[in-house]
């Protein structure tokens, strides 16, 4: 099992466990300290993660700035690559194709999710992402271009 989703598992169940992992990922990626993730579902094919709206993240009409929700949404992928990359290989992501859908002006949930038959077609595996308003408006839809190749020997 990796790492990241075994320290996931661990912490957890613990009270406040998601917000610990947050923090602990974002030692690991200290980029996504910008967005303020918190945690709420890692496993092989799904990640999500909440993104709290606040000063930090607006632009200036008060929504969740655009490039906010990508972060939000590269962390989403991120923590499902290391969920289902198989042992041995490694991820790199590639490029971002996003669609803005409606103004973000809530905190947001950011979902990552693949099947097998997407990590069938490495090394290029698509992972479809979207962000979600509280009222359940979907705001943000893309897909994160990923490269998966065999860890090189050491």
């Amino acid at each position: 099992m990796n790492s990241t989703l075994a320290l996931y598992e661990r912490i957890s169940s613990l009270p406040l466990g998601d917000r610990l992992f947050g923090l602990a990922f974002s030692l690991k990626a200290p980029y996504f300290r910008t967005v303020r993730p918190r945690v709420t579902a890692m496993r092989p094919h799904h990640a999500e993660l909440v993104l709290p709206k606040r000063w930090g993240v607006q632009n200036h009409i008060g929504t969740v700035h655009a490039i906010a929700v990508c972060n939000g949404l590269e962390a989403a992928m991120g923590l499902l690559a290391e969920a289902t990359v198989p042992d041995g290989y490694r991820w790199l992501p590639k490029g971002m194709d996003v669609a803005y859908l409606a103004k973000s002006t809530s905190d947001l949930v950011c979902v990552a999710e693949t099947t097998e038959a997407d990590w069938a077609k490495a090394p290029e595996v698509d992972v479809r992402v979207h962000a979600t308003r509280a009222d359940g408006t979907r705001v943000v839809d893309g897909v994160i271009h990923l490269w998966v190749t065999p860890k090189p020997g050491r």
